[in-house]
């Protein structure tokens, strides 16, 4: 699904799940429930700041902590505890290396005049009216193209955060509109990882897979295009009275080209034509540079003494273009790489609990007695579900939210006649589109630092992700599209 890995690089679905015969579920789930217990208070009780700035990392660092001493009354070694974090640990080295880059791309994108320039044109042409099913349907566009839900966050993600922002729309509706947008695109596509992770852990091939998929995500989509469509006809915006001030002050303060659409569409077309990620956000930072100096020599000027070092503080810290319009300002504003650290940070944690939690046999524990409660056809379809939304809360991967339930269920939907692409399409409904809501999970943590909109403010408005379990849930208490093993539509 996302850029996050290759499985070509690191073959996920032959991963090793590990059982331990001396735990047993109430000391599986200990951990889960002190974690549970931590967010809650940190999130109600002390609205998000009991631990400081990075309250959320050090609990799931503290919640690592008790899962090492219940593995260790279990007579788990630690080393085996460290392994397992490792292993977590080297499979996000490219997210985060990825997460580094799209920093550097906004700050390079906004010095460059890319981002000014996209605000310019789609103030132009996305009304409030439209804007937040035409936000869907972009983000779907893309992510259908590139396979990649992260690739279309990083680029017109961004672009749309701030053309919405600029119109006065919330920026939570912003970007659950984009979000629900590219996860449609990319669970949909023939090139997303995951689209081809689930069927290959279920046994069934890609284009069936996604085929019987879209029984119930279209429904899903539609209800979702209908309900933006509803908010956009009725959202209080600001945005139109102060249209053409907006235009005017962009337009003084850059030099607005269509040219600038060259770096975006150049790192799209590379993407189009699988070059890897890292390579085509790179080639991304590196042209935006080159063009910031050809075009917006007097935006460098304003940085710093040097162009040269106006590009680099660009890429590494903090950068801010003063206009005269205070909306704008908080737009044209860039951490860069530094901006993507507490997300990084919030990753690297949450592989070490998960890391932790996989290495005393906990998440496989949890899953088997999870199993045992699927005595009927919706039974064993609720558990699958309930499973990959304890997986990516847990693991905080989405990849194991389809890996650990996909090969722990697969015996279960053959001996209920099930054909495979029943737990396929219900592994994806569930476990690959609310990876995003999780503010741990590598995807929630990923898309919150890239949009720059916490997964609080964005969670309801994802409506896509939340209702896609709920869709595949209906379709198996209905009987709906419930296919046997021998072929046979029920």
């Amino acid at each position: 699904m996302q850029d996050q890995k290759n499985l070509s690089e690191i073959d996920i679905e032959e991963q090793k799940i590990i059982s331990n015969k001396e735990l047993n579920i109430w000391e599986a789930l200990i951990p889960v429930v002190i974690l549970m217990a931590m967010l809650a208070y940190n999130i109600f009780v002390k609205d998000g700041a009991w631990l400081g700035d990075y309250s959320n990392q050090f609990i799931l660092l503290i919640a690592g902590g008790v899962t090492a001493i219940v593995g260790l009354k279990n007579k788990v070694s630690f080393q085996t505890m460290i392994m397992e974090v490792w292993e977590n640990l080297k499979s996000v080295f490219i997210p985060i290396m990825i997460l580094f880059l799209v920093g550097a791309l906004a700050g390079t994108w906004l010095i460059s005049g890319i981002i000014p320039a996209m605000v310019y044109y789609g103030l132009q042409v996305l009304s409030p009216a439209i804007f937040l099913p035409a936000s869907v349907i972009i983000a779907a566009i893309i992510s259908i193209a590139t396979g990649s839900s992260w690739t279309t966050s990083a680029t017109v993600g961004i672009a749309l955060i701030g053309i919405g922002s600029a119109l006065g729309i919330p920026t939570g509706m912003i970007a659950g509109a984009v979000i629900s947008g590219a996860y449609f695109g990319d669970k949909m596509s023939p090139l997303s990882d995951t689209t081809n992770l689930a069927p290959a852990m279920a046994g069934t091939d890609l284009f069936t897979h996604i085929k019987y998929m879209a029984f119930t995500t279209v429904p899903t989509i539609i209800v979702t295009l209908i309900a933006f469509s509803i908010m956009s006809a009725t959202i209080d915006t600001t945005g139109n009275a102060d249209i053409s001030n907006l235009l005017s002050t962009i337009d003084t303060t850059f030099n607005i080209t269509p040219w600038l659409f060259v770096v975006p569409l150049v790192v799209v077309g590379m993407i189009l034509a699988k070059t890897k990620p890292l390579i085509a956000l790179g080639t991304g930072v590196v042209l935006a540079a080159v063009f910031s100096v050809i075009f917006q020599s007097d935006v460098l000027s304003q940085l710093s003494d040097s162009n040269f070092s106006a590009i680099v503080n660009s890429i590494l810290t903090d950068t801010a273009i003063v206009t005269d319009n205070e909306k704008l300002n908080e737009l044209f504003s860039s951490g860069g790489m530094n901006g993507m650290l507490w997300t990084i940070y919030l990753i690297i944690s949450a592989m070490v609990f998960g890391g932790v939690m996989d290495g005393i046999g906990a998440l496989s524990r949890i899953t088997k007695s999870l199993l045992k409660l699927a005595d009927s056809v919706f039974g064993l379809f609720a558990t699958t579900v309930i499973s990959c939304l304890g997986l990516n809360t847990i693991a905080s991967d989405q990849y194991l939210a389809l890996v650990i339930p996909g090969k722990m269920f697969k015996k279960a939907y053959e001996d209920k006649g099930l054909a495979p692409e029943n737990l396929s399409r219900t592994l994806e409904d569930s476990g690959t589109v609310t990876s995003v809501l999780i503010p741990w999970n590598t995807c929630g943590a990923y898309q919150s630092g890239v949009l720059g909109v916490s997964v609080t403010d964005y969670f309801f408005f994802a409506i896509f992700n939340w209702l896609s379990p709920f869709t595949t849930l209906l379709f198996a208490a209905l009987g709906l599209k419930i296919r046997q093993i021998q072929g046979k539509l029920d």
